[in-house]
């Protein structure tokens, strides 16, 4: 459980500094994604998901048995 909270708060950290440091350029990413239909952001999320399970998958695998 302290993993994944601190995996949430890193990434909530990740998401302040990225709009504190470009804002206008966050506010444009958030237009596009708002015009997106969706299907293709669901798609999108599932790539992602998979993509950052496969991720943690090798890496604790790596890191548990070296």
């Amino acid at each position: 459980m302290t993993d994944l909270l601190t995996a949430l708060c890193l990434a909530l950290a990740f998401e302040g500094i990225a709009y504190a440091a470009f804002p206008d350029a966050m506010r444009r990413a958030m237009a596009q994604i708002l015009a997106q239909p969706d299907q293709s952001l669901r798609r999108m999320g599932l790539v992602v998901a998979f993509l950052a399970i496969g991720g943690l998958y090798l890496l604790r695998s790596a890191l548990i048995t070296p």
